[in-house]
């Protein structure tokens, strides 16, 4: 179960690789939400409202998410996680801030004749979320992530593969995950895009399960520097959720 924001954000990028030859500062928030039961025999429910800036010059990009969150539920769920603990029917309301997400990608390949290229990121969740309300493990997380990507005509296919070193502890037992992702986007003219993207994850816990759900976006530019960007999302495991939503706006100094 990951943020659906950083998904759509994650698919922003691969479709805005020409303007990596350009310095400049983007800062977006919006609203995410989904519902699932994970597993479990209750339902819940997770809306976030994330705070995200980019930075973008010659081959790199950075990025830092600090999302707010409320989680409704049962305990066994966490965050960004899923069910880590056998099924309870206890059930809790929590809300705080999540935790902090930095990431630095750096565009290892740019062939404009092929219109291909490669991206690596480095990302890392630092525990700063509340654990003992289940909006994080408390833990940090380390990811490393090679985005592969290319364009033809008005169509842009891409994918990745990505490999995740979970904090883990003695109340909180968690493994190392791999994930995976393949897409594509199309651009209608100008100003606006549209696509879709498939995501899996193993799972991290023994009592959780893997993640594999299905995202369609469209993504439009609205003028005098604002972008904007729109998603749903359908799980097809008890890792993910039934279905979520969201919708952000950026604006690009």
């Amino acid at each position: 179960m990951k943020k659906l924001s950083l998904v759509a954000a994650a698919v922003a990028a691969l479709l805005s690789q020409a303007a990596l030859a350009q310095s400049n500062f983007t800062v977006k928030t919006g609203f995410d939400y989904s519902t699932g039961t994970y597993g479990t025999n209750t339902r819940t429910e997770i809306s976030s409202i994330p705070f995200i800036a980019n930075y973008e010059t010659g081959n790199w990009a950075f990025k830092l998410t600090v999302p707010y969150v409320r989680i409704t539920g049962s305990d066994s769920v966490i965050a960004g996680v899923g069910a880590v603990r056998p099924t309870t029917t206890n059930v809790r309301t929590s809300t705080g801030f999540g935790d902090i997400t930095t990431a630095a990608t750096y565009s290892l390949v740019i062939d404009p004749k092929s219109q291909f290229g490669v991206d690596v990121t480095g990302k890392i969740k630092f525990g700063t979320a509340d654990s003992a309300k289940g909006l994080g493990t408390g833990e940090n997380d380390v990811w490393v992530l090679v985005d592969p990507y290319r364009k033809f005509g008005n169509v842009t296919y891409f994918g990745g593969v990505g490999y995740g070193m979970l904090g883990s502890s003695s109340t909180l037992p968690l493994k190392d995950v791999v994930s995976a992702n393949a897409g594509l986007s199309y651009k209608l003219d100008e100003q606006a895009s549209t696509g879709a993207v498939f995501d899996y994850r193993s799972k991290s816990t023994d009592a959780g399960f893997d993640q594999r759900e299905l995202t369609a976006f469209y993504s439009r530019k609205l003028g005098g520097g604002y972008k904007m960007q729109a998603y749903a999302t359908k799980g097809f495991s008890d890792g993910s959720p039934d279905w979520g939503a969201g919708l952000n706006v950026g604006y690009n100094y």
